[in-house]
């Protein structure tokens, strides 16, 4: 895996929709505040909850933050992802834009001119599209890190058989390959074999992190914190987590949060970020992205993995 501490990146999924730009600037401020440096959205941010039926609302918002911020570009990293926005509004699966070089070379440039920037510095592949040769993305990829558009190029939510098949075809092709994987994972894990109710979403396995440690490739991971589930009595655990390794995890969480004085939510990053593991936190109030940032000062003990990993 990736040489570089590990860090928390802050998830701009709900800015524009769910969280008005008043708020979304305060986070974004608070967050670059305490060091943070990753901003992670998507052009498909969100559709689902944007009454135009389509994505972008997360970028513009992000741009009106960087104008309105001179300097900012200078200090935060942007990654961006395409794959995902509907091409007709409301219409979603079936109008996803997909991974051809055409789609991601539009998606790219719409997401550019959101932004109000000439370049991102990592650019996603939200989700497979296996409708398209996969030599064709990997080009269309790598001609965006060669034009300077994209810096580095990632795989979200992607077999590893797929991301080390593209990465061969990088070589082949002598362009810039995929260096980074984005998928979730959290400390409490589904039953094996359930569907997630998520669409879209896959789980980070043993096989991603062999990938990831053999060849060097950052992990970043969503749904870290489960939405609010470890530290809010509103928000249970989805049902595919409910087994008996659930409680055991949770019982550990509570006393290992107990021994260094840190909450849940912050010794689950810390789990992560102990893997390598760079986690996406999703912010709707300033106060969560500072717990959020405070995850980088509590530090877990070879004891403390070890429990864990008992207890799962």
């Amino acid at each position: 895996m990736n040489t570089t501490d590990p860090q928390v990146v802050l998830g701009t999924m709900d800015f524009g929709t769910r969280v008005g730009p008043d708020r979304a600037f305060a986070i974004l401020d608070s967050f670059v505040a305490g060091g943070g440096v990753w901003l992670d959205t998507a052009n498909c941010y969100s559709f689902w909850a944007d009454p135009s039926g389509v994505g972008g609302a997360s970028e513009r918002l992000i741009g009106a933050w960087l104008r309105a911020r001179p300097g900012a570009r200078d200090v935060v990293r942007i990654a961006t992802k395409v794959r995902q926005n509907p091409l007709v509004p409301h219409s979603w699966p079936e109008s996803a834009e997909g991974l051809s070089a055409r789609a991601v070379h539009a998606g790219v440039e719409e997401s550019l001119g959101r932004l109000g920037v000439d370049h991102v510095d990592l650019l996603w592949a939200h989700a497979e599209d296996r409708a398209v040769p996969l030599e064709e993305t990997v080009g269309a990829f790598g001609e965006l890190v060669a034009k300077g558009v994209a810096l580095r190029v990632g795989a979200a939510n992607h077999a590893a058989w797929r991301v080390e098949r593209a990465r061969s075809l990088a070589r082949e092709q002598r362009v810039e390959p995929w260096t980074a994987l984005q998928l979730r994972h959290s400390l409490v894990q589904p039953r094996p074999l359930t569907p997630l109710a998520e669409a879209g979403h896959r789980m980070l396995n043993a096989e991603d992190l062999d990938l990831a440690r053999s060849e060097g490739l950052a992990v970043w991971s969503y749904s870290s914190l489960m939405w609010g589930s470890y530290e809010r009595a509103d928000k249970p655990l989805p049902r595919t987590y409910d087994h008996p390794g659930t409680p055991r995890v949770l019982a550990v969480l509570d006393d290992v949060a107990d021994e260094l004085s840190a909450t849940r939510n912050q010794v689950v990053l810390a789990w992560l970020m102990r893997q390598g593991i760079d986690p996406i936190v999703g912010a709707s109030r300033v106060e969560q992205i500072e717990q959020a940032l405070a995850a980088l000062r509590v530090r877990l003990s070879d004891e403390h993995l070890a429990r864990f990993t008992e207890a799962r």
